[in-house]
């Protein structure tokens, strides 16, 4: 495509480009062959709406296949089922006239209460930038742009538009931009959508340090940043930090506002020009829609069904109660099993080509299935009729099958506990006092506290949000059809006040405070010790692995290849996830217990052995090192651990890293402390302080420890004002001429 020409536009033109041209499209202009976006929402599904726009899921929207949600998908583990149905929802996207698909959501789970953690991936960065990549480069393989979304710290619904995320820059880079960054420097989506929320004070969409410094400067993102529906305040001052295209529109107050600044000098034209050239590059890179293309409506459930299947996480399985064995009686308990909850609610609800439940699928099976609702998720009936109900359904049987869950899963909205509610714990326990052995299966958007009847029950399966397919690819797991190969993406706390945001989530007065820094999810529990119900990793199987013969192998720049030799011992094929965790204590700062840095998902026919190689890059040693603003590796000692969960390392091996020998820049507010441990300045400073004292005065000062302690934090300039100090700042200053 030739380079859009700005000059040959009126300020006015360039400026109307720079907002929507209603709610789902940009403002075409046609004297300049410029076409107009379609945009949508997703990313587990198109949610095309032709009438009654709205971005809450109000109004109807066109047939489309609802993949497993993002809450499903991260704990498959699998890239390569990620970009899967990222290339299958960009198949659809053209199908129904889609430029560009609203996702993927890479936000982290901050807190299990969040309402809209059903569309994010991980507690875990690396798992939520993996799999977005993953998805970014399968849907735009297909000549469809993403929008990798909400860019950032946008890690609650509570006072959403408004809320400062007060966050320090360790933590923001560590934790809340790390995804962000794999995803834009791996599979270059073509645009990003700035979040709703404020960032130590500063609205996302108006922040430059973000969308202009960080994201253009840093990571080299070229292309076009959009707003969230309705997510500018001061389209100026947004304008200047770099977001692109305001949605929706038209808004002809705020390209108004865009002309006036321009022409009373407050805004550079030269901003309105790159901006209006991403809106128009964005017009001319995507993929001519298809719309008259038909989408492959019985694959795409398949493949619907396949992923779902792959995302299912085996919590507990005593007595070898799953998979069910053929033609075993079953007690199939619960609304979910006829009426399945299979995603949530508001701007990524998709109107399902067809939806199937566990009931029907079981029984497709042939399994004799008694049946009993159990309890009703609107509030009707008797509860406890229908406990009773659903206690004479479990006589007689040899298993019981209890689908239960939440409503309620939605943006807009965070949850105010983890329970699940008191009539369905109440059905499983009357179930599991009645049955021989029980099984649950979990229907929900995040995790839910499984205290008060977990150990009642033989088996727990953590079914999640798994889209349309849901019902028969939980058939499929239960029966063994396929085998469980889910791995925990976030933790389950034993009770919320155990995770590391519960005195600081959802804020107050307008702010909230990441106090945890980095100790976000498994990083915390493991770091401190605090037993959780089940950990980050965890997922059981029905055959087993073993994992022998770890090998790390480093290079001189910091970078190391960990291979491990991994066998399905077992007698049923099975895919399993191989897990890297890297724990260390050197550095200047705290540093987790250990942090998951490389991963893969493998298959493995019975007694198939296989060597997994894995690289670690740099990054996977480094922390943030915010007094010299980039990435640090410290000289020093770290353990390279393979992890069935980050509570179970099976292997592990130390190696040694040489290191990031330059000191930190040093000033004179620098601690006296940095001064003395610098390698050019601290020797030079030693001997001016020590210039003209005698042997028995050098031998006092270098045995006087507790003295150099006490006064290790001083800044050199205060430390000049001592009594006794013989060196002024002229000599400092002439010491930091000597590190330069």
């Amino acid at each position: 495509m030739q380079q859009f020409d700005t000059a040959a536009l009126s300020l006015e033109e360039k400026a109307s480009l720079l907002s929507g041209g209603d709610f789902w499209s940009t403002q075409p202009l046609d004297r300049a062959a410029v076409r107009a976006v379609v945009l949508t929402d997703g990313p587990h599904g198109i949610r095309r709406q032709k009438a009654g726009a709205d971005h809450l899921g109000f109004h109807a929207s066109e047939p489309a296949t609802c993949f497993p949600p993002a809450v499903a998908v991260g704990s498959s583990w699998d890239a390569e089922l990620a970009a899967r149905i990222g290339e299958a929802v960009g198949r659809e996207a053209r199908a129904h006239g889609v430029d560009v698909v609203l996702g993927p959501g890479v936000n982290i789970k901050r807190s299990p209460l969040c309402g809209r953690n059903f569309e994010y991936y991980s507690e875990d960065p690396l798992v939520s930038g993996a799999l977005g990549a993953a998805f970014v480069r399968g849907l735009q393989s297909q000549g469809v742009a993403a929008s990798v979304k909400h860019f950032a710290a946008n890690n609650q619904e509570t006072d959403r538009m408004r809320i400062s995320a007060d966050v320090d820059e360790r933590t923001l880079r560590e934790i809340y931009l790390a995804a962000f960054e794999r995803v834009v420097t791996e599979a270059r989506p073509a645009t990003v959508m700035a979040a709703y929320n404020r960032i130590n004070g500063v609205p996302a969409a108006e922040s430059r340090r973000l969308l202009t410094e960080v994201l253009r400067e840093e990571w080299g993102f070229e292309g076009l940043v959009v707003s969230d529906w309705g997510g500018v305040g001061d389209r100026v001052a947004a304008l200047a930090a770099g977001l692109d295209l305001q949605m929706p529109g038209p808004d002809a107050v705020h390209d108004a506002a865009v002309v006036r600044a321009v022409r009373e000098g407050c805004l550079d034209e030269a901003l309105v020009d790159a901006s209006a050239r991403r809106v128009a590059a964005l017009a001319g890179r995507a993929a001519t829609p298809d719309a008259e293309s038909a989408v492959p409506v019985a694959e795409h459930h398949a493949l619907a069904r396949e992923a779902a299947a792959d995302c299912v996480v085996l919590l507990k399985n005593d007595k070898y109660t799953l998979p069910l064995a053929e033609g075993v009686r079953l007690a199939v308990i619960g609304e979910f099993a006829a009426r399945p909850q299979f995603q949530g609610g508001g701007s990524s609800l998709v109107a399902a080509t067809r939806v199937d439940a566990p009931l029907e699928a079981i029984r497709a099976l042939g399994h004799p299935v008694t049946y009993a609702p159990g309890f009703t998720t609107d509030g009707t009936g008797d509860p406890e009729a229908l406990r009773e109900e659903a206690a004479r359904a479990a006589c007689g049987v040899e298993v019981a099958v209890v689908f239960v869950g939440l409503r309620g899963d939605t943006e807009g909205s965070d949850r105010e506990h983890l329970d699940l509610p008191a009539d369905q714990v109440a059905v499983v326990r009357a179930v599991a006092a009645i049955a021989p052995r029980t099984v649950v299966v979990l229907s929900t958007g995040g995790v839910v506290c499984l205290e008060g009847w977990h150990d009642d029950v033989d088996a727990i399966m953590a079914g999640w949000l798994l889209g349309q397919a849901g019902g028969a690819a939980l058939a499929d797991v239960l029966t063994g059809a396929v085998n469980p190969s889910g791995r925990l993406a976030e933790s389950i706390p034993l009770r919320l006040e155990d995770n590391p945001s519960y005195l600081t989530f959802p804020g107050e007065a307008g702010h909230v405070r990441y106090g945890e820094g980095v100790m976000v999810g498994y990083r915390h529990y493991e770091t401190v010790g605090r037993a959780v119900r089940y950990p980050f990793g965890h997922g059981l199987s029905y055959t087993t692995f073993e994992t022998e013969e770890l090998t790390v192998d480093v290079t001189d720049d910091d970078t190391a290849t960990v291979r491990v030799w991994v066998s399905n011992t077992g007698e049923r094929a099975g895919k399993h996830v191989v897990q890297v965790y890297v724990a260390t204590s050197a550095g200047r700062v705290r540093r987790p217990m250990r942090e998951l840095r490389a991963f893969t998902k493998i298959s493995l026919a019975p007694g198939e052995s296989r060597t997994v190689e894995l690289p670690l890059e740099r990054r996977a040693f480094a922390y943030y090192d915010v007094e010299a603003g980039r990435w640090t590796v410290a000289p020093g000692e770290y353990t390279i651990q393979i992890g069935e969960s980050a509570a179970r390392v099976v292997a592990e091996q130390k190696i040694t890293l040489a290191g990031d020998a330059a000191a930190t820049a040093l000033t004179l507010d620098s601690a006296i402390g940095d001064w003395f441990a610098h390698p050019v300045a601290g020797p030079l400073l030693q001997e001016a302080l020590m210039a003209g004292a005698t042997e028995e005065q050098r031998r006092q000062a270098e045995a006087d420890s507790d003295l150099m302690e006490m006064v290790a934090s001083i800044p050199a300039r205060q430390y000049l004002h001592f009594p006794g100090v013989p060196v002024t700042t002229d000599d400092l200053t002439e010491i930091l001429e000597a590190t330069q």
